[in-house]
């Protein structure tokens, strides 16, 4: 009987893994995981940017509802959030949504929750010297938080932004649930067809989500690094 490792399967199949059917057919594997995180982080930033601004509002009518859903967004699981835009999106926009699009929906909803509290984060951790030396000058203070402290908030914001890409590229495994072909739904496929070889399948992807994170890590390490040193001088 032969033991050991028979990564066979994978080679056969590396396209699939890779890039699913595209360009001939739909988009699938590595590349649909990222191109599902690249456009809820894109969504997401904007959407966290304003909540974020919201959550620091003076006004308490904005601020505290405002908290509310971003309290109670970060409190419901991913997998729910996208089984309610699997099932919603669809009644609310009066046609059939593609799944992918539900999974983006989720995804961006989901994170921005979290990026207003990287945002809330940052704002308050500029000096309040920032604002009042921006309101002296005559500026109003909406002004002031746009051009004066909000800016210098996002540079230390961004390692936080990149770390929360790659929490979004593992979250993409989910998006299997709602027949989403990213890598983990095309690892499943193979195997259910192959159904002799998982341990190198589930290996195999294993290593290719470790490779990416580590990448985006290591980037929002050097960032961070960076930041840091330029702060100094």
């Amino acid at each position: 009987m032969e033991t050991g490792l028979d990564f066979t399967v994978i080679w056969t199949n590396i396209t699939h893994f890779m890039i699913g059917r595209y360009p001939s057919g739909p988009m699938g594997g590595v590349l649909l995981t990222l191109y599902l995180a690249a456009v809820s982080l894109v969504l997401s930033f904007f959407g966290g940017l304003i909540l974020g601004l919201m959550c620091v509002s003076r006004n308490p009518i904005v601020r505290y509802p405002t908290l509310a859903v971003v309290n109670t967004i970060r409190g419901i699981p991913l997998l729910l959030m996208i089984f309610w835009m699997y099932f919603l999106l669809p009644t609310f926009l009066g046609y059939r949504t593609p799944e992918s699009w539900t999974v983006i929906a989720a995804l961006t909803i989901f994170t921005s929750a979290y990026m207003s509290q990287i945002v809330q984060a940052g704002i308050e951790g500029i000096p309040s010297g920032q604002m009042e030396a921006a309101l002296s000058t005559g500026l109003h203070p909406r002004q002031a938080m746009l051009f004066i402290v909000l800016p210098q908030a996002l540079r230390n914001m961004i390692p936080s932004f990149v770390n929360q890409f790659v929490s979004m590229i593992k979250d993409t495994s989910l998006a299997y649930i709602v027949g989403v072909s990213e890598l983990t739904h095309v690892a499943t496929q193979i195997n259910n067809r192959t159904m002799i070889y998982p341990t190198e399948i589930f290996l195999f992807i294993a290593v290719i989500y470790f490779i990416i994170c580590f990448a985006f890590t290591s980037l929002s390490r050097w960032l961070e690094k960076r930041l840091a040193w330029r702060k100094a001088i």
